[in-house]
């Protein structure tokens, strides 16, 4: 008697382990699937400010800089986002750099990714190159005063350019964001950064020597702290719901 109940047992561990192989076995969940998971959410009205600030500049070996700023702001008050752009361009001591010898190969795949990316490939030598982003989050009960716009519109699919001794910076208006261009002189290198809707970038190759580059962009958020809490209940409740199937 005993040596059936074992065998039953053993009958319904091998069943159990082969069950458990197949209920933890990967699957592929497609991005639809993704898209509707809830979890990791905003509620609505809950973000009453976001804007951007990015800027790029180059300053090479006589102090010659060019470079561009541009800034966009929404809240509920804006009636359409737009970038303003404004260009920077400054004399250095009127010398001429030394020609850029410098050779970067490769790197052909940093202009199709998605994410954040940043990098910086140099060739010569006493360069500075600085790559940074920063997201500010506050919150308040009112959205801050929208500050006075500077510079000129970027319209959809134009470029504002501008160039000194250092060399050129294009802003140029992209899908879904904005991109900064510089092309230094003398064969000193390139900048590039560009927020979009395939995420942010920011590339600097040197070629030259006694550049300084800065690529920054700067995130702006503000959370309202001054929300209905019965509004809240209700809006999380909604959203639970959809778990019930």
């Amino acid at each position: 008697m005993k040596t059936s109940y074992w065998l039953a047992a053993a009958c319904l561990a091998a069943s159990a382990s082969s069950f458990a192989n197949e209920g933890f076995k990967p699957i592929p969940v497609s991005d639809q699937e993704l898209g509707e998971l809830r979890g990791r959410f905003v509620m609505p009205g809950r973000i009453i400010s976001f804007g951007i600030v990015m800027s790029s500049t180059w300053r090479n070996a006589s102090g010659d800089l060019i470079g561009a700023a541009t800034s966009m702001q929404i809240q509920s008050s804006t009636v359409k986002p737009q970038f303003y752009v404004s260009t920077i361009a400054h004399t250095g001591n009127g010398s001429t750099p030394t020609q850029g010898t410098g050779n970067v190969i490769g790197g052909a795949g940093l202009g199709s990714t998605q994410g954040v990316t940043q990098s910086v490939r140099a060739a010569g030598d006493s360069n500075t190159a600085n790559n940074n982003v920063g997201i500010n989050v506050t919150q308040s009960s009112t959205a801050p005063a929208l500050a006075p716009a500077q510079g000129q519109v970027l319209m959809s699919g134009q470029t504002i350019s501008g160039s000194n001794g250092a060399g050129s910076v294009a802003v140029t208006s992209i899908s879904g964001g904005v991109q900064m261009a510089i092309q230094a002189s003398n064969n000193q290198g390139t900048a590039l950064q560009q927020v979009a809707q395939s995420g942010l970038m920011q590339n600097t190759t040197l070629l030259g020597s006694s550049n300084l580059v800065n690529n920054q962009t700067l995130l702006n958020v503000v959370m309202n702290n001054n929300l209905n809490p019965t509004a809240g209940a209700s809006q999380t409740l909604n959203q639970l719901k959809g778990l019930r199937n």
